[in-house]
C-alpha cells in the first residue's frame, strides 16, 4: 500500500519557519551545511509516510491522528499528520522537539 503525502499550507509555512531560523544559526556558528542537513533529515524520514504511516504514535483521540518523530542532532523534530484516507496523508503542522507545541 502506497500513501501520498500532502502538506498543508500551515506546514509549508512551519518548513520556511524552521529554514529561517536554521539559516541564522548556520550564519552565527559558520555551519552552512546545516540547513540543507536538516531538511534531507526531515525528507528523508517522511517518506515513512508513504508506506507506513500507521507505525507513528498517535496524538489526540483519533486514531488517524498521529505524529512522526524525525530525528536530528542531539533532538529532532516532530511532525503533526492525519491519515486521511486509504491512499492520502496530510502533513499539518511540523515543529522543533524544543518548541512548547504545534502552532
Amino acid at each position: 500500500m502506497s500513501f501520498s503525502v500532502r502538506l498543508t499550507r500551515e506546514a509549508l509555512e512551519d518548513l520556511r519557519r524552521l529554514e529561517e531560523f536554521l539559516i541564522e544559526i548556520a550564519l552565527e556558528h559558520g555551519d552552512f551545511d546545516l540547513p540543507l542537513r536538516a531538511v534531507d533529515a526531515i525528507r528523508r524520514e517522511m517518506r515513512i509516510l508513504e508506506t507506513n504511516p500507521y507505525t507513528c504514535r498517535k496524538v489526540g483521540s483519533s486514531p488517524l491522528e498521529r505524529e512522526l518523530i524525525i530525528p536530528f542532532g542531539r533532538s529532532g523534530y516532530v511532525a503533526l499528520f492525519e491519515i486521511i484516507s486509504e491512499s492520502e496523508v496530510a502533513v499539518s503542522a511540523i515543529r522543533h522537539q524544543r518548541e512548547d507545541d504545534y502552532h
